[in-house]
């Protein structure tokens, strides 16, 4: 355990970023599943609103600074392929 108190702040703050972190990316997982279910089941309705909720999802983790920007633009691109096979 640190003794100086500007190192027990960053302790207690980096906890709090990380269960923020946790929950973010935990949500983001789920939303892409849903997505991915979606499309397994050949179902273009759902699998529409799912790809905008994952989407939004995204963009919202990237701006977090969750996950890198690069990675959410990559990661849509990949699920609206996966859409666009759907709908094709």
């Amino acid at each position: 355990m640190a003794n100086i108190k500007s190192a027990q702040k960053r302790i207690r703050v980096t906890e709090a970023k990380t269960l923020r972190n946790k929950m973010i990316k935990s949500a983001l997982k789920t939303k892409i599943k849903k997505f991915e279910v979606a499309v397994d089941a050949k179902n273009a309705e759902d699998a529409k609103a799912a790809y905008i909720e994952a989407s939004k999802a995204l963009d919202m983790a990237a701006s977090k600074g969750v996950i890198h920007k690069n990675k959410a633009a990559n990661k849509k691109s990949k699920l609206a392929v996966k859409l666009n096979a759907l709908n094709a």
